[in-house]
């Protein structure tokens, strides 16, 4: 069986370093905001070219507290509008939802199943106050043009960078290219942890400075509340497991994009719809999806074959039965995009004979 992702067999070659961090950590005895904590924050910041890097507990935390970090500003307020892509993962809507905003949903491209930013201009009203992107599967979305419609309405943009980490164009790498950024660095990630974790990246000082201490209780002295905060820290000993493999990530990076090519090169069927890329390096292939109108045939047909497959995802936010009041709402490419989406085995240490497999089993279907 090919899986669609051994993480096991991805975090081998670390395992030494991963003991020597662990006894290290051990050894210093300081578990939260320790040295490996610090050590990646700087790290991370410089990876992206940002200013910036505040350690969190998850991706997902790190969106709830860019929104709350600009409440506190004053540039947010509670029912203010935030334009996010239709079909986004359901993540992302919690989050803007988890800060008393409101989500306007605003249909992708069909080829890049990014945000169309020809449809962003018609959504905002005088509430828009931030364009959310999601560099969904890697992808970096159309970031110049964004941030164009942004300077020209004045708006606020966010990054969901949770599955680009590296990814980069002629106008920035993914964590610079906005505002501000949330990372997650869940275990599958191109840049994962051994559990959960996650970061904002910015260039702006106070922004910056509001979030350290919102993820600290809204602390920045103990024992002194300055904000209604959370607990919302990364772990000491997942900082240093990331700080093993942030220096890897670029190699990682280029190996998916290996296999992507190939997978580009090779996959000739009509009945396949393969993904948008311009081989730039704006894509760092988190996944890699295909699409195909009979979509459980052809996953039950890859895994006869030995060949795992998933789905990212099977239903948009809109269509969920926590959102009744948008059920009745029509977003034609976003549900094309869930109806027919797979997602081939991406793993930057798939073997040249599983690619070639994977090709032909497809190529005979």
């Amino acid at each position: 069986m090919i899986k669609f992702l051994d993480l096991q067999k991805i975090n081998q070659p670390y395992q030494t370093a991963f003991q020597e961090k662990l006894k290290s950590v051990l050894a210093n005895g300081w578990y939260i905001l320790g040295k490996e904590f610090v050590a990646f924050e700087v790290n991370f910041a410089d990876y992206c070219g940002a200013k910036y890097c505040i350690g969190v507990g998850n991706g997902f935390d790190a969106l709830v507290l860019i929104f709350k970090g600009y409440i506190q500003l004053g540039k947010l307020h509670k029912g203010d509008e935030i334009i996010v892509p239709a079909n986004t993962y359901i993540a992302t809507i919690l989050a803007i939802l988890e800060a008393d905003l409101i989500p306007v949903l605003v249909e992708p491209k069909l080829e890049t199943y990014n945000i169309n930013p020809d449809l962003i201009s018609e959504k905002i009203t005088s509430k828009t106050k931030v364009i959310l992107v999601v560099h969904l599967y890697g992808q970096l979305a159309e970031m110049e043009k964004i941030n164009l419609i942004a300077i020209q309405n004045n708006l606020i943009v966010v990054e969901d960078a949770a599955q680009a980490h590296g990814a980069i164009s002629d106008f920035g790498k993914s964590g610079n290219v906005s505002d501000a950024a949330a990372f997650s660095f869940y275990p599958g990630k191109n840049l994962g942890a051994l559990g959960d974790g996650g970061a904002v990246t910015t260039n702006d000082s106070e922004l910056a400075q509001i979030i350290q201490s919102l993820r600290n209780y809204g602390s920045e002295k103990k024992y002194h509340t300055d904000y209604i905060g959370i607990n919302s820290r990364l772990d000491e000993l997942q900082a240093a497991f990331l700080n093993v493999k942030l220096p890897h990530l670029d190699a990682v990076n280029n190996a998916r994009k290996a296999i992507a090519k190939r997978y580009l090169v090779g996959i000739k069927n009509d009945k396949i719809i393969l993904p948008f890329w311009d081989l730039s390096d704006n894509h760092v292939f988190h996944l890699f999806v295909i699409r195909t109108e009979n979509r459980e045939e052809l996953q039950q047909y890859l895994l006869k074959n030995g060949i795992q497959t998933m789905i990212h995802y099977p239903i948009p936010p809109h269509n969920q039965k926590a959102f009744s009041n948008w059920n009745d709402l029509t977003f034609s490419v976003t549900e094309k995009i869930h109806d027919e989406i797979l997602s081939l085995p991406m793993s930057p240490l798939l073997i040249g004979e599983e690619v070639d497999f994977i090709i032909s089993i497809l190529n005979n279907y």
